[in-house]
Parts: C-alpha cells; sequence; structure tokens
C-alpha cells in the first residue's frame, strides 16, 4: 500500500496553506504520523519539464529487491535510493507503463490514510494490473463498466480488508488525461471545498458519483499539481 505522500511544489508556503484550507492537510505532523511530506520541486526536476506533483511511495519491505524487479519489467529508475528524515530509504521510478512512483522500505502505516482514493490513469490497463498486483498486491474488488473506456475502472483494495481504495483505468487514452497516479483527498463536503478551489485560483471538474455513491473530483492547485477530492456517500 502507499505509505507516503509526498508534494513537490514551488511555493512550498503557499501550496501548505492552500491544502490546509481545502482538505485540512497539516504538513506540520511529522510524517511518520500524518503520512504527507512537503518540498521544494528539485532543479532538475524543472528542468526536465516536471509540474508541481504529488508523489505516492508504496510500502515495500526491501527497496533493491522490488527496485530490481520493477526495472526487469521495464521500470526506468529515476535516482538513486536515498535516506528520508525517518531513516528509511525510498527510491522514485517511471513505472513499466509511465507512471511516476516511489519505493519505500516499510514503516508502520499512519493511523489513517490521508488519501480517500487512489486513481491509477494508464493507456495499458492489462499490463498495469498485473504489475501492481504481482508485486504490491493489489485485491480486485470490482469492474466499473464505462461505454467509452475500454476495461472500465477495475477497483482494487489492499491488505486483506476488502475495501475499495482505488482504481486502475486506461483513462490515460482519453484526450488531455497523461499516465499517473492522482490522489483523492476526502472532505466533509466536496460542493463547498470545491468552491474554495476555485477562489483560490485553482481548476476542476465537476464530481463523478461511483456506484457505490461515493463522489470525487478531479483538480489542480493554483501552481498546476493534480489532486482530487473525494467525499463518501451520506450515510
Amino acid at each position: 500500500m502507499f505509505c507516503r505522500y509526498v508534494l513537490r511544489t514551488l511555493d512550498v508556503d503557499a501550496a501548505r496553506a492552500f491544502f490546509a484550507e481545502v482538505a485540512g492537510l497539516d504538513f506540520s505532523t511529522p510524517a511518520e504520523q500524518s503520512g504527507l511530506e512537503i518540498f521544494p520541486l528539485h532543479e532538475q526536476a524543472r528542468a526536465r519539464g516536471a509540474p508541481p506533483h504529488w508523489l505516492g511511495h508504496l510500502a515495500v519491505s526491501d527497496v533493491e529487491k522490488t527496485a530490481g524487479r520493477l526495472v526487469e519489467l521495464g521500470a526506468e529508475r529515476l535516482g538513486p535510493t536515498f535516506k528520508g528524515r525517518d531513516g528509511t530509504s525510498f527510491a522514485t521510478f517511471r513505472d513499466p507503463v509511465g507512471a511516476i512512483v516511489g519505493l519505500r522500505e516499510s514503516t508502520p502505516a499512519p493511523a489513517q490514510s490521508p488519501v480517500a482514493w487512489h486513481q491509477l490513469h494508464t493507456r495499458d490497463l492489462v499490463r498495469a494490473w498485473s504489475i501492481y498486483s504481482d508485486l504490491f498486491a493489489l485485491e480486485q474488488r470490482e469492474v466499473i463498466e464505462s461505454p467509452d473506456l475500454e476495461g472500465g475502472f477495475r477497483t482494487f483494495a489492499w491488505n486483506g480488508s476488502g475495501e475499495s481504495v482505488g482504481s486502475i483505468a486506461n483513462t490515460a487514452r482519453w484526450p488531455g488525461v497523461h499516465t499517473h497516479w492522482l490522489f483523492y483527498f476526502p472532505v466533509a463536503d466536496l460542493d463547498a471545498a470545491l468552491a474554495v478551489v476555485l477562489e483560490k485560483g485553482g481548476k476542476a471538474l465537476p464530481p463523478v458519483t461511483l456506484p457505490n455513491g461515493h463522489r470525487l473530483a478531479p483538480c489542480d492547485d493554483p501552481q498546476g499539481t493534480a489532486f482530487g477530492l473525494f467525499s463518501a456517500r451520506a450515510t
């Protein structure tokens, strides 16, 4: 499962304030407790044209062993293995289907994940599912059919919980969508949160309602960072 979500941005202070107001994210809490970190986007990444972005780190018992398997499957390593502030090793990759993802030495997961839904936009659902289910034990829950999407949305759970926590779909075949992991943060009132996104200079697409009643909406912050907002169905 994802154990850390790292925001790499141009203006750290502005990003802190924006995500605190929109989604209640608190970067002042230690990452071991919150699952969140924030850093300036590295100059080398900016030179390569990388926009501000959220990077998810998947928990693994052995970074180098899993890295080797990823590379054998066609992943590209995007730098050396580093040590985090908490002493755990981590490394970043372009996975075999083109999404940027991190591997991080296993640490105790936060009591509550800061992310409610994980969406992998890909052009090759079958290959992406094979890789992630094999290496990271994703468990298929259901397929949400879509008339304009080959393969539909394949939802997944992990750690044997049985609860769907995300989906993989061929949505990167749609115009304007690139291959990437998109992370949705929970909010109590989705419409109110989206109004704040727009008020602060961000962008938002109209909300989508899932078959189970949950609602979600992809967004960009004012610096161009892609993220999503999620509200659970009313009970």
